[in-house]
């Protein structure tokens, strides 16, 4: 029991994290499917364009929900968007090695980019934007 007890505050952050991501990915899906097949959009771009929408609405949720920061908004925001410009340069990454070096189909791939830039994102804010 007392093992479980220090990890459980982690656990719940972690939660409102993930919940806060879920809002988050409708907005970055849903853009990057909208650019993609309605608009004939590249992946990168379109995924880009759709990371960036994500990141205003996960801002927004995770300063009030997941952290519960004190920090200043003018301390916080700079901090925010640091995070965020290397999750936008991962995104970039991963997106362009699996789409156009590997030829993978654009969703999966973005379904894989996700996972790994979401385990940065919750570490760099837990230990730097909002702590």
């Amino acid at each position: 029991m007392s093992v479980i007890r220090p990890i459980a505050p982690l656990i719940r952050q972690f939660t409102a994290f993930f919940g806060v991501g879920l809002a988050a990915a409708v907005a970055h899906y849903g853009l990057l499917i909208a650019l993609v097949e309605g608009g004939g959009f590249h992946p990168v771009p379109a995924t880009l364009a759709g990371y960036v929408a994500g990141g205003l609405v996960s801002y927004a949720l995770n300063r009030r929900h997941t952290y519960t920061s004190s920090r200043p908004h003018r301390e916080a925001t700079w901090r925010f968007a640091l995070v965020a410009l290397v999750g936008f340069l991962l995104t970039w990454l991963f997106m362009h090695a699996f789409t156009v070096w590997l030829g993978a189909p654009y969703l999966p791939a973005q379904l894989v980019t996700t996972g790994i830039v979401m385990l940065w994102s919750f570490l760099a804010h837990k230990a730097w934007t909002f702590a």
